[in-house]
């Protein structure tokens, strides 16, 4: 089979991975893309049939390319974009939950929209490579959007915003068009705000289970339970993924200058270059909460989340350091070894 084969462009395979395929593949090896991740196996499809394979040597994730023999995942294609979060608990490393993403849908139901968790959310999309979407689903339950829109634009920070219904399917072919011809997105969002039934929407068919709306709240029971790409009938490709309970951040800090531009831009006006922005002598940051043209809690969530990932930042350098000091240590202990008589 020919590797830039039309039927691995469908499922996103192009020159840049066909070229990195050929730096790491054996004579023996054919690319394949990761549909699903079971925990014991995967699924797989090389463009001709899906199949299952284990990986014993590598950790692939949802949408990686990977060069597979028989029924074995032998190595990982570098991946252009990396969609992490900082994994949960209490050790600081990182968990890769999707790969080779163009566009992160970033999910909120109309009946349950949190600015705050918007921007945490934006910031991980930035993280990883990809181009942000804030799409609003269940539009439908609302008599009228515009005061949760205006909360939502306050957050996108210029970033697109689909409104949705899958009652209606009013607002899915905008979110085709940001997949066509072959691109790869991602839903990111909390438990029951649809990315279930919105995939369905997109595809036309129950592919993914889902529950009834609780008939008060307007929220979804969750019923993802694993990270898998699904194939839409006009092309482009999307990636569900269970309700994130911490949607943890990972390094990147410079994400930050993408969700706040507003507050960064702001932060340049200040008297002083290392404004601290506690005091009102020359803080353009205080004169705006001040008059109401910079949101408290906005800042607030900026402040946190610059805070956690200067926090992943140093701990990481520990661990960087301590492995180092690891490392030498056993260098000089097998050098002492070499040299004893």
């Amino acid at each position: 089979m020919s590797q830039f084969d039309s039927r691995l462009t469908s499922l996103g395979w192009d020159h840049h991975f066909e070229e990195e395929f050929k730096k790491i593949a054996g004579p023996r090896n054919v690319p394949a893309r990761v549909l699903a991740d079971y925990g014991a196996d995967y699924l797989l499809h090389d463009g001709q049939r899906s199949l299952r394979a284990t990986a014993r040597h590598v950790d692939p994730a949802v949408g990686d390319w990977v060069a597979v023999e028989g029924d074995a995942i032998q190595s990982i294609v570098e991946r252009r974009t990396v969609f992490a979060r900082q994994s949960p608990g209490t050790q600081t490393r990182q968990q890769v939950l999707a790969a080779n993403v163009d566009v992160t849908f970033i999910v909120a139901a109309a009946t349950d929209v949190n600015a705050r968790r918007v921007e945490r959310y934006l910031t991980i999309a930035w993280q990883s490579g990809a181009m942000p979407v804030i799409v609003l689903t269940k539009a439908d339950l609302l008599d009228s959007p515009d005061e949760v829109l205006s909360e939502l634009e306050t957050a996108a920070a210029g970033s697109p915003i689909a409104v949705t219904s899958s009652v209606s399917g009013a607002g899915l072919d905008e979110i085709r068009r940001h997949l066509q011809p072959n691109r790869t997105g991602v839903l990111l969002g909390p438990s029951g705000v649809g990315k279930s039934t919105l995939i369905n929407g997109l595809v036309g068919a129950p592919v993914m289970r889902t529950r009834e709306i609780h008939g008060s709240s307007g929220e979804g029971r969750h019923m993802t339970s694993h990270r898998q790409l699904v194939q839409l009938p006009d092309g482009g490709m999307i990636i569900d993924t269970p309700g994130l309970r911490e949607a943890q951040l990972w390094e990147g800090e410079d994400a930050l200058a993408a969700v706040f531009d507003d507050i960064e831009e702001l932060a340049r006006r200040c008297r002083f270059n290392d404004c601290a922005h506690r005091s009102d002598h020359g803080c353009a940051i205080k004169a705006a909460l001040t008059d109401g043209t910079l949101d408290t809690g906005r800042f607030e969530s900026y402040g946190k989340l610059r805070r956690e990932l200067r926090s992943i930042a140093v701990r990481n350098d520990a661990r960087l350091r301590i492995e180092e000091r690891r490392n030498w240590r056993n260098i000089s202990r097998d050098a002492r070894a070499r040299t004893r008589p």
